[in-house]
């Protein structure tokens, strides 16, 4: 799953950061980014309605390779200007994050059905 995957299933929009060759390693759907920091896998897809720089601080530290803010929520201008500078893309979507969750598991078995 590449960045326009996610922008597609998650009906998103890519607000900034660019976009990116990298693949998701895992999914990480949080609100807490302290919680965030103790994960330890690869090339995360952060899923999040915190509309706020730390987010994007949050995502650069655990390397993650994307952050999706749900329920169409405001993003703040430093925010967009953090993800720019830090290359990390930051896409909005209308959906809540439990219907995220569950478009990307449905979009992530299929892909690893038809391997």
């Amino acid at each position: 799953m590449k960045i326009a995957d996610i922008i597609k299933t998650l009906n998103g929009t890519l607000v900034a950061g660019g976009q990116s060759n990298r693949s998701v390693g895992a999914v990480v759907a949080n609100d807490l980014m302290s919680d965030v920091l103790l994960n330890d896998s690869e090339d995360i897809l952060l899923l999040t309605s915190l509309a706020s720089d730390q987010a994007i601080r949050t995502a650069n530290i655990v390397g993650a390779m994307c952050v999706v803010v749900h329920n169409d929520k405001p993003l703040p201008q430093t925010m967009c200007q953090v993800a720019d500078s830090l290359g990390i893309p930051l896409v909005s979507s209308p959906l809540s994050k439990y219907d995220s969750c569950v478009r990307v598991w449905q979009f992530l078995e299929a892909e690893k059905n038809s391997l």
